[in-house]
């Protein structure tokens, strides 16, 4: 009853045993019970024909637990130890899931979205049959758009302290890395308000004339235009 881990005898020790007693835990939610019965059979069975899926559910036990980064850890393991196993599959998907269960408000430092972004195009690309693809490309758009946000409310700050320069920039940043995203036409409107603030006029034509065919909502298209006619109209009142 006394003995340590280490003192357990193999010859009588049913790694088995201890392995359902993990699933049983697992199902009833019972995650860190279920950890150390996995964890267990992985120290006294890593090496049998049970070692890969202990090693997934002992990954899934602390997913579901939404301890996101120990599950990313341990669903590696798998994945780099247990190249050939028919569970490296279900584990990079959980990797794309955890990061992006890490990925925080837009308004926060984004890197878990970023190594979600990489990991789920790293996932389309390695199974692009997988059964797993329309979640995958659902995550992909929620987390772009999430990024396209960051850089639009970046260059509304930058508008209102009339750095203008700096919000131009977040503007084409957001153009040219999420152009796919329900955030670009407000980002050419932007630029249009932008140079018209900035007594730019010009420029305000010049971009409007270059990117009109690139709005896909109309409505966003007809209140640049009303802005830079309104906004001439005023120039030619007050040179007349």
């Amino acid at each position: 009853m006394g003995c340590s881990r280490s003192q357990v005898d193999l010859a009588v020790d049913d790694i088995e045993e201890r392995f359902e007693k993990g699933k049983m835990y697992l199902e009833k939610k019972k995650y860190y019970r279920a950890q150390q019965e996995f964890e267990y059979m992985l120290l006294r069975g890593k090496h049998t024909e049970l070692g890969d899926e202990a090693q997934f559910y002992l990954a899934e036990s602390y997913y579901l637990n939404k301890e996101y980064l120990l599950a990313i850890s341990e669903y590696d393991r798998l994945v780099r130890q247990m190249t050939y196993s028919p569970f490296v599959h279900k584990s990079r998907y959980r990797i794309c899931q955890s990061y992006v269960n890490k990925s925080p408000k837009y308004f926060h430092d984004q890197d878990y979205t970023t190594k979600a972004i990489d990991k789920l195009q790293e996932f389309i690309e390695d199974y692009p049959e997988s059964e797993f693809r329309d979640e995958v490309i659902e995550s992909l758009g929620f987390l772009r758009t999430k990024l396209a946000r960051k850089a639009y409310e970046s260059a509304i700050l930058y508008t209102k302290m009339e750095e203008y320069e700096s919000a131009v920039r977040y503007y084409n940043e957001l153009l040219t890395s999420y152009y796919d995203t329900g955030y670009a036409d407000r980002a050419r409107l932007g630029i249009v308000k932008v140079h018209l603030k900035a007594g730019d006029i010009h420029e305000a034509e010049e971009f409007l004339s270059e990117n009109e065919n690139r709005f896909k909502d109309k409505e966003t298209l007809r209140q640049a235009r009303s802005l830079l006619e309104e906004k001439s109209a005023k120039k030619s009142g007050g040179e007349t």
